[in-house]
């Protein structure tokens, strides 16, 4: 059974489609990366798994139920959610908002129960929190709020992580010790880890599978070695890129890239 599964859905804002009778399946226990261009779809189809938005027409399916006649909790349980842009309560302390992640599991009004705090102090200590965790969150830097959103995502203890763009205010160090950390999640726990990455080398070395996008549809799916090829580059990004192998993964990486001469070059078949 796949983790999740999208059949011919259809998903804009009012009136205007942004994915029209789009099918595809994230599978269990796997790393998979949605990549494309600015606009292509990438984050609505990503709101639309974890039902942020609610398909027009087609079914989201999570674990071969269909998500949309899920109660929040039961979601919850299951999936856990770090969205693009988030804002933090004020005046909360980090522990405190991490704290947050376990409200799925916790009985109405209830107290945190020792289970929680052990998976607090574990998603802490593994995001590199554990000395920050009586700070304001008010008062951290991006690279360090993000961290703190994605220690809350751990936190809630779930099977499958859904992350839109992670890396996102991190610099080169901390972006991959939290890609080695999904990585390793997934590899030790058998946890399944669906993002949007813009750094298509990340997206290669750290995938068991990824999904390309353009304008609204996938243009091709599977291994990272079906994925990243020159041809298909091209197609989703108008580039020519020039592939080499990652010497740590051996999954194909862009060693370098330049912009299709003409309009004419990008029109791949």
């Amino acid at each position: 059974m796949d983790a999740l599964g999208v059949d011919r859905v259809s998903v804009g804002y009012g009136n205007a489609l942004i994915i029209e009778e789009l099918s595809v399946a994230i599978p269990k226990h796997k790393i998979t990366t949605i990549i494309g261009p600015n606009g292509c779809g990438k984050s609505t189809l990503l709101k639309t798994l974890v039902r942020v938005l609610r398909a027009k027409e087609g079914v989201v399916s999570l674990e071969g139920k269909a998500i949309h006649t899920m109660n929040t909790k039961e979601v919850a349980k299951r999936m856990a959610v770090l969205p693009q842009t988030a804002q933090a309560p004020s005046g909360l302390t980090i522990f405190e908002l991490v704290s947050y992640g376990r409200f799925p599991h916790r009985k109405r009004m209830g107290r945190l129960s020792n289970e929680d705090y052990q998976y607090i102090n574990w998603a802490l200590e593994v995001t590199g929190l554990s000395d920050l965790r009586d700070k304001s969150a008010n008062a951290l830097s991006g690279g360090q709020r993000q961290r703190v959103w994605i220690a809350m995502a751990l936190a809630q203890g779930t099977d499958i992580l859904v992350l839109d763009e992670p890396t996102t205010y991190l610099d080169l160090a901390h972006q991959l010790d939290i890609l080695l950390l999904l990585q390793r999640l997934n590899k030790e726990e058998g946890r399944t880890i669906v993002m949007v990455l813009h750094d298509l080398n990340h997206a290669s070395r750290f995938s068991d599978y990824m999904i390309a996008m353009r304008d609204g549809a996938i243009v091709t799916k599977g291994e990272p070695n079906e994925v990243m090829t020159c041809h298909h580059l091209q197609k989703v990004f108008q580039i020519k890129a020039e592939l080499t192998a990652c010497p740590y993964s051996t999954n194909p990486v862009c060693l370098s890239y330049q912009l299709c001469e003409t309009d004419a070059a990008c029109k791949v078949r």
